[in-house]
C-alpha cells in the first residue's frame, strides 16, 4: 500500500481549515498538502498556490508530491455565487472536471467532492428530504453541485474513479470566518455575541435550515473516505443530517450565556434561497452504509462556539454579499 499523500484544494476556507488540521493529525503533517489562491502562514512549505481550474498546475502538484488522494473543496458558495452566476459556474465546474480528469490520469486512489443541500429545490418534501428526491436547484451554486454529483457518478461508472461525496447542510465552525454561504448567519451570530454586538439576521426568525457543527462535518468526511469501498452504495452524494433550527432558536440558545444579546431580522435575497432548501434530510443511507451519527446538538454547538471564540477575543470583519 502506498503511503498516503493528500491534496486539499480550497484549503484556506472554513471546511478546508478544519479538515486540514484533522487530516494532518491523523496522517502526519508531511502527508497533507494544502492549496488555495493565496498563501498560508501554517506550514507554508507544504502549501501550494493553485487556481484549481488550471489543470497543468494541478498536475504539477500531483507529480511533485506523488498525491494519492484529493479533497476538492475549492468552490464559490451559494450567496456569493449569485453575484456573478457565469463566473461561479465556470470556476466550480472547470475546477471539478480538472480534478476528476487528473485523478484518472494519475491513478488517484480516492477523491472527495463536497455537495450541498443547495442541490434541492422548493418542490421537495421539506422534512426528512429523501436521498433520491428530485434535484431542482434555485442557485447557480446548487446547479454546479447537482451537475457535479452526476459527473462524480459518471467518472465512477466510466473510469472506476473512487469519488465520495456528502450533501452538507450549513456548517458552523470556529476556525475561520464565513465565506459567502446562505447559512453563514449561524457562524456570524456567535462572533457578534462574543463581541457584545447586536446581530441583524438576513433570514426570517422562523427560517428552518439543517446545520452541522464543524467537528461533526469533518468526522463524517473522514469516516466516509476511510470506509471500505464495498460499503459505498451512493456514487452521487450522501444526504447528511445533524440538527435543524431557526435563527430565533439559535439566538435563544446564545441568551443562556449572553442574556442581553440582541437580534433583529432584515430578510434579503438569501431568504428566498433558504426557502427553497430542505428543513431536514433523511440520511438513512449514510447511517446504514458507514454508520454515520452526529454528536453535536444546538446547545452543544453554542457552548463550544462561545467558549472557543471568547478565548480568541478576535476583532473581525465578515464580508457577506448584500445584493443579488
Amino acid at each position: 500500500m502506498r503511503k498516503q499523500k493528500i491534496l486539499i484544494t480550497g484549503a484556506n476556507g472554513q471546511l478546508g481549515t478544519a479538515l486540514t488540521k484533522s487530516l494532518r493529525k491523523r496522517y502526519g503533517v508531511d502527508s497533507v498538502i494544502t492549496s488555495d489562491l493565496s498563501k498560508t502562514k501554517e506550514y507554508p512549505s507544504l502549501h501550494e498556490i493553485l487556481d484549481a481550474t488550471d489543470e497543468r498546475c494541478l498536475n504539477a502538484i500531483i507529480e511533485k508530491y506523488a498525491i494519492t488522494q484529493i479533497y476538492h473543496l475549492a468552490a464559490v458558495l451559494s450567496a456569493k455565487g449569485e453575484e456573478n452566476p457565469k463566473q461561479t459556474w465556470d470556476i466550480n465546474m472547470n475546477s471539478l472536471l480538472a480534478v476528476f480528469k487528473s485523478a484518472v490520469n494519475y491513478n488517484i486512489e480516492k477523491v472527495f467532492f463536497p455537495s450541498s443541500i443547495a442541490v434541492y429545490g422548493s418542490d421537495v418534501r421539506k422534512w426528512a428530504t429523501p436521498q433520491d428526491a428530485s434535484l431542482n436547484p434555485t442557485t447557480v451554486y446548487g446547479m454546479t453541485k447537482s451537475a457535479g454529483e452526476n459527473w462524480a457518478q459518471y467518472y465512477f461508472l466510466k473510469h472506476g474513479l473512487d469519488i465520495r461525496s456528502l450533501r452538507y447542510p450549513g456548517i458552523i465552525g470556529h476556525d475561520s470566518l464565513p465565506g459567502g454561504g446562505t447559512t453563514d448567519y449561524a457562524v456570524d451570530i456567535y462572533y457578534k455575541a462574543v463581541n457584545n454586538e447586536p446581530f441583524v439576521c438576513y433570514l426570517k426568525n422562523d427560517a428552518v435550515l439543517p446545520i452541522i457543527y464543524m467537528e461533526d462535518a469533518v468526522r463524517a468526511t473522514v469516516e466516509l473516505m476511510e470506509a471500505p469501498k464495498c460499503e459505498i452504495s451512493i456514487r452521487t452524494s450522501y444526504n447528511l443530517q445533524a440538527v435543524s433550527f431557526t435563527p430565533s432558536e439559535i439566538a435563544n440558545s446564545i441568551k443562556n450565556y449572553f442574556p442581553n444579546f440582541k437580534i433583529s431580522f432584515r430578510p434579503d435575497f438569501r431568504q428566498k434561497i433558504a426557502e427553497s432548501w430542505p428543513n431536514s434530510l433523511d440520511d438513512i443511507n449514510a447511517r446504514t452504509d458507514w454508520e454515520w451519527y452526529p454528536e453535536f446538538k444546538l446547545d452543544d454547538i453554542t457552548a463550544d462556539m462561545l467558549t472557543r471564540l471568547s478565548k480568541k477575543k478576535l476583532n473581525y470583519k465578515v464580508e457577506l454579499c448584500t445584493e443579488q
